[in-house]
């Protein structure tokens, strides 16, 4: 999330709702329709939006044409449409995004139109904050000030403790299934504002345009729609995230953490439930929970594993086990999974083909610089050196092989010093700190 420093009166508004939230656990906040349209609330959902760019939605309104209208114009009649009650969703367009090495497989991604998702972000600015105190301590996707690698280390923080008996979950189209009235009963939990609640229901009911193969538009969604959040969706993952608490508050409150010894670490859809000895008993538990939410398991990927015997992913990593050189101890690690480096492999692969021998070498020396501080950025915690010295390795071949055909014509030294010229502009891995413990 951009910062709001630009709009001090946006920040201390999210600051009060946030203490009041915190300091009334069972408070209905009954006026927020209001700072939807004001003007600096909207303004700021705008730069956020921007700053996530994205494609038009159905009505072909980009960036660009806002910014040629007038951004100043263009959030006034927003302003105008909201405050007189004449602002409408319009559909979503869905487009299928391929699975990254799952060959004929697609994930659905709903892209609402920019107006659309600078109300969405309007609204998000206030319900966050509200949110943001009943959320618990273990629930890290989506949220501020959180992160991939704090759910990650939090799980070896786990392991470490002790907990290495795991339900290793795969929850079956989260997004999806996710069922309109029960997802209500939690927002309205909180939110007692029936305009800010017409707004929610509005964008989940919106019909959803999809080009089929013959180039015509197809339709589906719309009122009869009983269930799912659009993926793409500004308000989604915000939504996704409440309705995901009531299973981790469940859990709580049933007594399970204690009774089977456990700790739950998720990211969005992503969860996993570390136990000392209990795992396969958790996993019973689970899945009544989960059905009585309406949310299914995923049985042919969710699994028990006990982390001594065999390894489990978890947002990129491994975790498993490995042997001390010299003693032949074991002890239990975390490293980029075998999904991720293939990842990284294959973007280093593109950007040193043959179609690219036209370029500077400085400029894909930068594309390849950055794809591997990103990388190791993420994975700053438990590659070993050996990892790091081989991909690195890699990504020096890639570059040298590139530069090497690059300046086929040139023999002897001449090439060798363009080639070495050329290598010398890498980032490694193993330059980049890595986090200890």
């Amino acid at each position: 999330m951009i910062s709001l420093t630009r709009w001090p009166k946006v920040e201390d508004l999210r600051a009060k709702l946030n203490g009041r939230a915190k300091a009334e656990p069972k408070f209905r906040f009954y006026s927020l329709y209001d700072k939807v349209f004001r003007t600096d609330i909207l303004e700021a959902a705008h730069a956020q939006c921007k700053s996530n760019k994205g494609a038009p939605g159905v009505d072909g309104l980009s960036f660009e044409n806002i910014e040629s209208y007038g951004v100043e114009r263009f959030l006034r009649e927003l302003a105008d449409e909201l405050k007189e009650l004449k602002y409408r969703p319009q559909p979503v367009r869905r487009v299928m995004i391929p699975k990254e090495n799952q060959p004929g497989k697609f994930r659905p991604l709903g892209i609402p139109t920019i107006k659309d998702r600078i109300v969405q972000q309007a609204v998000k600015l206030l319900l966050e904050p509200i949110f943001e105190a009943d959320f618990t301590d273990n629930a890290y996707g989506y949220r501020p000030e959180r992160s991939a690698q704090e759910a990650v280390r939090d799980v070896d923080q786990g392991l470490r403790s002790g907990m290495t008996e795991i339900v290793d979950a795969d929850l079956s189209k989260y997004f999806d299934t996710i069922p309109h009235n029960e997802l209500m009963q939690e927002v309205e939990r909180r939110v007692a504002d029936h305009k800010v609640l017409w707004l929610i229901r509005a964008w989940l009911k919106v019909p959803v345009h999809e080009t089929n193969a013959h180039g015509k538009t197809v339709v589906t969604g719309g009122k009869k729609t009983k269930a799912g959040t659009p993926q793409g969706g500004v308000i989604s993952p915000l939504l996704a995230n409440i309705y995901f608490r009531r299973f981790l508050k469940a859990w709580d409150d049933l007594g399970y953490e204690r009774k089977f010894r456990s700790r739950i670490v998720n990211y969005a859809d992503d969860f996993v439930i570390l136990t000392k000895q209990r795992a396969k008993a958790a996993l019973r538990a689970t899945e009544p929970l989960l059905d009585q939410m309406g949310l299914l398991l995923n049985k042919t990927k969710t699994r028990t594993v006990n982390a001594w015997d065999s390894s489990f992913d978890f947002l990129g990593y491994t975790f498993g086990k490995r042997y001390q050189f010299g003693t032949g101890k074991a002890f239990l690690v975390l490293s980029p999974s075998k999904k991720s480096v293939n990842k990284y492999r294959e973007k280093i692969r593109q950007e040193t083909a043959n179609n690219h021998e036209w370029k500077k070498a400085e400029d894909v020396a930068q594309k390849l610089n950055r794809i591997t501080r990103g990388f190791w950025n993420y994975f700053c915690q438990g590659a070993s050196c050996n990892e790091r010295y081989a991909l690195d390795g890699y990504v020096w071949t890639r570059m040298k092989d590139w530069a090497f055909c690059k300046h086929m014509k040139l023999n002897g030294t001449p090439r060798y010093r363009k080639i070495r010229a050329a290598t010398a502009l890498l980032v490694y891995g193993r330059d980049i700190p890595q986090r200890q413990g």
